[in-house]
Order: structure tokens, then sequence, then C-alpha cells
């Protein structure tokens, strides 16, 4: 579906109930971890194409058990690989979703920013004949500021 302007709002009820259905979820896996960034660096990663070699390896693990070591605990094996491919399809799940709150942020965002800079502009020319309006003005020139001497924004009017 093409982007069109959005014109939506989420009642606080709304919210809480997203936001206890996101604690549910959280809830449901309270084996999740935190990884630091020398750990991830430190793991051995497993990809797509990781999955078929795990699956076969189970497979010949659980043919050939006489091969491995008697501390070699193959059922654990098998619930890492079901986890593991379980986690991923939830992940493809959960990325979907986050993609789409962070493009329409993006969009939402975007039309908020527009609209701003347009407030700005008739703001900055009516504080040249209105009382009380340089002020306001100021305040909202401070966005600004941090962008250089000189260089003004492209704030268009419609």
């Amino acid at each position: 579906m093409a982007y069109q302007n959005i014109a939506a709002s989420l009642s606080p009820q709304d919210i809480q109930e997203i936001k206890a259905a996101l604690q549910t979820v959280q809830q449901k896996m309270p084996f999740l971890i935190t990884l630091s960034t020398e750990e991830r660096r430190k793991l051995v990663k497993m990809g797509d194409k990781s999955l078929a070699f795990v699956n076969n390896s189970i497979t010949a693990a659980q043919s050939n058990r006489e091969i491995l070591p008697s501390t070699f605990d193959v059922e654990e094996l098998v619930r890492d690989y079901q986890l593991a491919a379980t986690l991923t399809e939830l992940l493809i799940s959960m990325q979907q979703l986050t993609e789409q709150v962070d493009d329409t942020l993006m969009a939402v965002g975007s039309e908020a920013m527009t609209s701003s800079l347009t407030v700005y502009d008739y703001v900055k020319t009516a504080s040249k004949k209105t009382p009380g309006l340089k002020t306001v003005a100021e305040q909202l020139g401070e966005r600004f500021k941090a962008i250089g001497k000189g260089k003004s924004a492209k704030t268009p009017v419609s």
C-alpha cells in the first residue's frame, strides 16, 4: 500500500494493552538474555544456511551416539535447535512489525516536522507585525541554531 498521510491515534487503553501484550511476550520467554558486543563477537554464528547443517548433525548424532562422548547431550542439541528455529520464526514476525512501526514513525514524524516548519515560517513572518510573536519565533528558531549561521532550513509554506 502506498504511503498516504497518517491520520491515526492510540487511546490510553490501546497503549496500555499494547504494552501489556509486549510484557506478556517477554514473560513467555524468561530465558532471553542480553549479550555484550564482545560476547556477540566471540560466539559461533548460526545463520539460515547453518540450520540445515545443525539439523543434519542432529540426525548424525542420534544415529551414531556411540561415537560421541558420554557427556555429549544429544537431547540438549535437539532442544537448542528447536528453540533456535522457533526464535528465528518469531524474530522474522517481530522484525516485520518493528519495520512497520519504524516506517510509520518516520512518516508521521515527517508529517509533524513539515507542518511545524510551516507554522514556524508563518510565526517568523507574523512576528514582524504581531506583538508577542517575536519570543515565540525565537523559541521555535532554537531548533536551527546548531545548523550554523548563514544557513537556513528550507521551510516550504503551503
